[in-house]
């Protein structure tokens, strides 16, 4: 039987509640500011689909990130063991819901570097958020070093049990 130190289980604990309470606070407004980005880079909608198209993102950012919160709990909920992502992969998938938004809209992907293409070849608006930080809440990367700093610890803890 596993029995983890209460102390990192409260700093990890702590890290997914702060992250949670964060990705939830800022992911609507970062998904509205990114696809406006995209928007008013473009420049070719007319006002009435303009108009639109900022009303159904408003609606967007919110059904973003009721999926993007629910996989992190699910995450969380998981024995750090058992743990198959991070936190940033997950809210990285944040682009899925807004892309399909501006593709619908007839708007063509933005030029992005080599590496980001590489890494997320479907986010051909480069709406992913790099970090948890650029969220706006700068408090969210030092959450996912604490988050990932106790599962490690915790993971090593029980490989190595007399250290």
């Amino acid at each position: 039987m596993v029995v983890d130190d209460p102390e990192l289980l409260e700093h990890l604990r702590a890290a997914q509640d702060r992250i949670l309470v964060g990705v939830e606070t800022h992911l609507p407004v970062w998904t509205e500011t990114q696809v406006i980005r995209i928007l008013d880079a473009w420049g070719r909608l007319d006002p009435d689909a303009y108009r639109t198209a900022i009303t159904e993102v408003q609606d967007l950012g919110v059904t973003v990130t009721v999926r993007v919160v629910g996989e992190l709990r699910a995450l969380f909920a998981l024995d750090v063991a058992d743990q198959r992502a991070t936190p940033v992969q997950i809210v990285r998938s944040s682009y899925r819901e807004p892309t399909g938004v501006l593709a619908a809209l007839g708007i063509p992907g933005v030029v992005r570097d080599a590496f980001d293409e590489r890494v997320e070849p479907a986010d051909i608006y480069g709406l992913s958020p790099q970090s948890l930080a650029d969220l706006g809440d700068f408090e969210l990367a030092p959450a996912l070093a604490v988050w990932g700093i106790a599962k490690s610890r915790l993971l090593r803890a029980r490989l190595n049990p007399a250290e």
